[in-house]
């Protein structure tokens, strides 16, 4: 039985989508194997999964000036041949890499012992780890149209994001029930991402007189990012929901969310009328502006940029989405994505049978 080494990390975006493929490639007959950091999310979330998972050293790859740019490459070279090592004994048939600086180092040793790669970038544009791998990988997969131009013709394709099977089938009363709420209001869910948004945390805090006024609200922070202060009636918040989150997207009404691409695709799947609120340039490369930016030109999504973010104007937009909500589902429902996970287990297939035919 092949196996199929997935790798990716650094955040829960860089590991959910790997997970949704695993039930696809155990029913077409694949073991899998997880390679990550020693103790980073992905770690948790595969182990959870109940994949069994090796553990990898680290460095991160950055595009400003920081100190530890001075010792994370020996990290990265150690994680290289700790990958090596992994791989010759694990001997995978093909890795796919989700991105992210935990990736680079398993796609870097798969290619010099003359295992396939595929990768898969999230983002409207790439990120450098996926950058740095482009040349090594045989295959490149993407979640927007709008990626194409970026990455190398012949073996890039559209595939969409992998979205978890089980994300379909939750309960909106189990998510009632969860959460302590009757259904006399509509249910806002504020996902502020596995790390966390802090300035959309306290915009939410502040605005939570008026929005309490028109929904109730489950309030995903982070983790770390909980205030035990802020308490109020039909208000519940979590530092992280894993087990209910079908439960909870079910009740939902409406989302307001980073623009991950990762999750925004979940919204999409699930029609969810959501208001975005991009991280900006000041703390990334501006990928979320863009992913948001092509969310809103096909009609998916009310965009709020972080520069004009306030209590205010949360609550402005947020009822300006409940007010009338039905374009947004409705460019969501017409929506012509291919099914992501088949498509991506489809190609590591090929990349199998390929690699059988070469033996």
């Amino acid at each position: 039985m092949p196996t199929i080494i997935l790798t990716g990390g650094g955040s829960a975006g860089h590991v959910t989508p790997n997970l949704a493929l695993v039930p696809e490639l155990k029913k077409r007959g694949y073991d899998i194997h997880y390679i990550g950091s020693y103790e980073g999310i992905e770690k948790t979330l595969a182990e959870g999964a109940g994949l069994p998972y090796t553990g990898i050293s680290t460095g991160k790859l950055r595009r400003y000036f920081s100190l530890q740019n001075l010792t994370d490459p020996g990290r990265v070279i150690k994680g290289v041949g700790e990958a090596r090592q992994a791989l010759k004994k694990i001997a995978p048939a093909v890795v796919f890499s989700k991105g992210g600086y935990v990736g680079a180092p398993v796609v870097w040793a798969a290619h010099r012992l003359g295992i396939p790669c595929i990768i898969h970038e999230a983002d409207l544009t790439p990120g450098l780890a996926n950058k740095m791998c482009f040349n090594f990988a045989d295959r490149i997969l993407c979640n927007f149209p709008e990626t194409l131009q970026y990455l190398p013709e012949g073996k890039s394709a559209v595939s969409g994001c992998p979205v978890r099977t089980e994300l379909f089938h939750g309960s909106r009363q189990a998510g009632l029930d969860f959460l302590g709420f009757s259904d006399d209001k509509p249910l806002l869910m504020i996902v502020g991402g596995s790390l966390g948004a802090a300035s959309v945390n306290e915009a939410v805090w502040k605005a939570l007189p008026e929005l309490l006024k028109d929904f109730h609200i489950v309030h995903l922070v982070g983790k770390g990012k909980g205030n035990e202060s802020v308490q109020a009636d039909g208000y519940r918040q979590f530092e992280y929901i894993n087990k209910e989150l079908p439960d909870l997207f079910a009740a939902a009404d409406l989302i307001v969310s980073r623009a991950g691409a990762n999750a925004i695709f979940e919204f999409v799947s699930l029609k969810k009328p959501n208001l975005l609120i991009p991280l900006g340039t000041a703390a990334s490369r501006g990928d979320q502006i863009l992913n948001a930016e092509s969310f809103e030109k096909h009609g998916y999504s009310r965009v709020l940029l972080q520069e004009d973010l306030t209590p205010d104007s949360l609550v402005r937009e947020v009822r300006a989405l409940h007010a009338d909500p039905s374009p947004y589902i409705r460019a969501m429902s017409e929506s012509h994505q291919a099914n992501a996970v088949s498509t991506i287990v489809d190609a590591i297939e090929e990349m199998v049978r390929k690699k059988g035919e070469k033996q």
